[in-house]
């Protein structure tokens, strides 16, 4: 997270929120609020958990197909390849924006 985004923490919470969708110029898109349950956030919640079933539905039909004995032509194996990055790419954003959401732990006593 870069500085800017850094400095809108509220409380030492961050309201801001990666989203699952790229900006206009296909840069990280954040929503900055503090209701957890706005229409915005109920929807990027959403796309985030069609994401993780997405790559998991990518993921049991790709192992088949990586086998020795499925014998692909290189052309079949890098389209593959190529879902399997695009999913895995949706699935680390998703981890990234929930990892930022999580409160910091404190030592009791601190």
């Amino acid at each position: 997270m870069n500085d800017r985004v850094r400095a809108l923490d509220v409380d030492g919470r961050s309201h801001v929120r990666l989203l699952p969708w790229k900006g206009p110029e296909g840069k990280p898109a954040h929503l900055i609020t503090d209701d957890a349950s706005s229409p915005l956030s109920l929807l990027a919640d959403r796309v985030e958990s069609q994401q993780i079933n997405n790559a998991a539905v990518i993921v049991e039909l790709a192992r088949p197909m990586v086998t020795p004995e499925a014998q692909l032509t290189a052309d079949e194996l890098c389209w593959i390849c190529g879902r399997l990055i695009e999913s895995l790419t949706e699935v680390l954003n998703v981890a990234e924006s929930r990892a930022q959401r999580i409160p910091a732990y404190e030592e009791p006593g601190e």
